[in-house]
């Protein structure tokens, strides 16, 4: 099919600094504020790239290694729960130590680079039990989430701890924490009272007074030293708005609370249909409804779904494919703050009194999400996918973020069912752009795409583009791009960076899935080398030169795209392990595999230690083997009871970083006992249930490790009629079994 976009008449909207609200400064004397359009830092757009991570849910041995991961995905920003019955369960008594630690997670951020948002509540939800307020607050004489005396003389007090752990790690102490979240999703959502859940099922105030909560929510951080750079709130589903607040968007495609109250098919949702979030009068298919005029603050995100939880009535496989075609959604439909709710999973706390901390819908203890990275450090297919998009967020924001969304016409009222209609959008400065194209939708199958004509029309050029694409992936094409001086005048390939090593420059390019790759240059260019489609080739070099100027091009495939990651001094690694690199350069490798090939540019970048064994160059990449002694881990089993198990493990290895118990099995839910204490827990979807043994490497060596599944019943009938009233259950069929166990030895291997 042939399409066109128009944009000889685009002209630029109306920029302004957004005020003193929203600006910061450092020690140092640098400053990130915001206009209506994007966030800046010393006065140039900064493009945000925010995951979500609850160092609460995670052992604070973990911490470091896994942020190392987040910032080596592309993450500049995290953003974190406090939730406060995780910090004062007790009345009274505050536990800031071990996983609780806000100070020093806060600090690990700051080490290695990334900014912090704290959301500090006091509601926060992330299905977190009462979500997040204490269960002692229920019995007080008062209304919590509201401007009554004694609920802010609790809040008043909670901040202040909260302020005294993260006193001098502000933006403007020289420490990265940059913005403060009030509340979450104020007048839109709530969360049950655990205590009442099953009886009465009762629910905690939405809260009714808008602004004025908000406000006096501010007042208070404020005076408890919560002195950020800017406040940020939640702003989807009517949630409150204050004009001095940083309003956040989200999206989620995989929507479990539909099936809180009822059963059936998910629809397919309109969260891959690409909108105009930032024009005032723009209609927008999904709930986009701003309570401020669309130009007046940044679109800007904090809940893109990388991730979803099983609840108890919705339990499926997540499609990590949807997480990077998201992405390109919200970037191709505005968005220069993009946001991850969770880019890490995680493991909730067992409460003092043996309390479980997460809410009913969910796993007692198991908050993996199904994210980018699992609750135990696991990359996901998600992660390697975003890579790609972050980088050119870091590279080319400079350019993206001052650019405008342009749609073709009618393409917001594309209905999510549709299969046939090319989905595109532009983002341009009027001459000059990238070409969006999305090929996911969630819940549907989607066909490729097959040789589709967009022509884009601006004052001065045409360029017209052949698109082919697979099934779930998504592209996003130059037009009108300056190389270091060179006009790349059109490419059927994404830019993902640019670098510099050994004095030469590189300019990085992927050739997306069922895309052949095509460059055309400006006139005079000089290209020395292939410049054309990739034809199974993992990665080829050209160079390109315009009377002085000269640079390298590195097209690589989509799978390649996924291995790479980024040091420090500018170099490339490719890998599809975790790379982690920390704050001095050093290099480790985080493998679930003793054998391991990496490719590398320049191609000597790792033979510098002489360590390891050189492969014959694939291609412009150095090629090294690096092995580590394997380890076979065998786990018996015997069946003790019905639907139980006993695990019989050999000595966990020292030299092992971790090791995962992998657990397959058919029933309703997996329980996991270390001696008298539940350590996992599954909600059965089919999927492989991972489980980290580091933390309990030394209580296995004397404990007795047991499975309990509790059984899927068909036809299960209650009787209240037996003996003393009591309850019995009654079913035709019960499935609940171990299919298989294994232990996977996780590497570390110091490169």
């Amino acid at each position: 099919m042939e399409y066109q976009i128009d944009l000889s008449r685009y002209r630029e909207g109306t920029r302004f600094d957004l005020g003193k609200d929203f600006r910061g400064s450092s020690p140092a004397g640098e400053w990130i504020s915001f206009n209506n359009y994007y966030m800046e830092k010393n006065g140039k757009p900064f493009f945000s790239v925010a995951g979500e991570l609850h160092y609460s849910r995670m052992e604070a041995s973990r911490w470091e290694d896994e942020l190392i991961k987040m910032r080596m995905g592309g993450i500049n920003v995290v953003s974190t729960y406090l939730f406060w019955n995780h910090i004062e369960e007790e009345e009274g008594v505050f536990d800031f130590t071990g996983r609780r630690d806000l100070r020093r997670f806060v600090s690990l951020c700051g080490k290695h680079g990334m900014y912090v948002i704290l959301r500090v509540g006091p509601f926060d939800h992330g299905e977190v039990r009462n979500g997040g307020l204490p269960d002692w607050l229920y019995g007080k004489p008062f209304e919590v989430r509201h401007t009554n005396e004694e609920f802010l003389r609790y809040v008043r007090r909670l901040y202040g701890k909260i302020g005294e752990q993260t006193r001098g790690l502000f933006y403007q102490d020289g420490g990265p924490v940059i913005a403060v979240q009030l509340d979450n999703e104020y007048m839109h959502s709530s969360a049950m009272w655990e205590i009442t859940t099953g009886i009465s099922n009762e629910w905690i105030n939405k809260g009714d007074e808008g602004e004025k909560y908000i406000l006096a929510l501010r007042e208070i951080a404020l005076e408890c030293g919560l002195k950020p750079a800017f406040f940020t709130g939640t702003a989807w589903g009517g949630a409150a708005y204050s004009p001095r607040v940083l309003p956040l968007w989200g999206g989620y495609a995989y929507r479990p609370w539909i099936f809180y109250s009822h059963r059936g098919e998910h629809p397919a949702t309109e969260e891959y249909i690409y909108e105009d979030y930032h024009h005032n009068g723009a209609v927008c298919a999904d709930d986009f409804t701003p309570e401020y005029p669309p130009e007046d603050r940044p679109y800007a995100c904090c809940e893109m779904g990388a991730g979803m939880m099983c609840c108890y009535y919705y339990r499926f496989i997540y499609p990590y494919r949807s997480v990077d075609a998201l992405a390109n959604i919200k970037t191709g439909s505005g968005c220069n703050f993009l946001g991850y709710y969770m880019f890490h999973g995680g493991t909730n706390p067992i409460g003092k009194n043996g309390t479980y901390l997460n809410e009913a819908q969910v796993p007692k203890i198991s908050y993996d999400y199904q994210a980018a990275l699992g609750e135990f450090g696991q990359i996901r297919e998600s992660y390697s996918r975003l890579k790609s998009i972050h980088f050119f967020t870091r590279f080319f924001g400079d350019r993206l973020a001052p650019m405008e969304t342009v749609l073709p016409e009618g393409a917001s009222a594309t209905d999510p069912r549709d299969t046939e209609t090319l989905r595109f959008a532009v983002r341009t400065s009027g001459e000059s752009g990238f070409l969006f194209i999305n090929n996911f939708q969630d819940h549907l199958d989607m066909p490729a795409r097959k040789h589709d004509r967009v022509r884009v029309i601006t004052g001065a050029e045409e360029y017209d583009f052949d698109i082919s694409l697979a099934p779930e992936e998504n592209a996003i094409l130059p037009f009108g791009m300056d190389l270091d001086g060179i006009l790349l005048r059109q490419a059927a390939a994404q830019p993902v960076l640019r670098t510099e090593a050994d004095g030469r420059v590189l300019y990085v390019f992927m050739e997306n899935e069922g895309l052949p790759a095509d460059f055309r240059f400006g006139d005079g260019a000089e290209v020395t080398g292939n410049a054309g489609p990739l034809n199974g080739e993992a990665a080829r070099c050209f160079t390109v030169r315009q009377g002085e100027r000269q640079t390298d091009v590195l097209l690589i495939s989509r799978e390649m795209a996924n291995r790479l990651f980024l040091l420090r001094d500018g170099s490339l690694i490719f890998t599809g392990a975790a790379l982690l690199e920390d704050e001095l350069g050093h290099l480790r490798l985080e493998t679930v595999e003793p054998d391991n090939i990496l490719q590398c540019w320049p191609p000597e970048r790792l033979g510098a230690s002489g360590k390891w064994m050189r492969m014959p160059d694939r291609g412009p990449l150095g090629e090294w083997r690096m092995d580590t002694a394997k380890m076979e881990l065998k786990v018996s089993v015997m069946q003790t009871a019905r639907h139980k198990y006993v695990f019989s493990l050999p000595e966990l290895p020292e030299k092992l970083k971790d090791v995962r118990l992998r657990i397959s099995y058919e029933g309703d839910i997996g329980m996991l006992f270390l001696d008298n204490t539940m350590i996992s827990d599954n909600f059965c979807n089919g999927d492989t249930w991972e489980i980290g043994l580091r933390e309990h490497r030394e209580a296995l060596k004397t404990g007795r490790l047991a499975l309990t599944i509790a059984p899927v019943r068909e036809g299960a009938v209650v009787s209240t009629e037996s003996a003393m009233a009591a309850r019995s259950e009654e079913s035709r069929q019960e499935t609940g079994k171990l299919i298989s166990a294994a232990l996977q030895p996780v590497y570390e291997i110091v490169i």
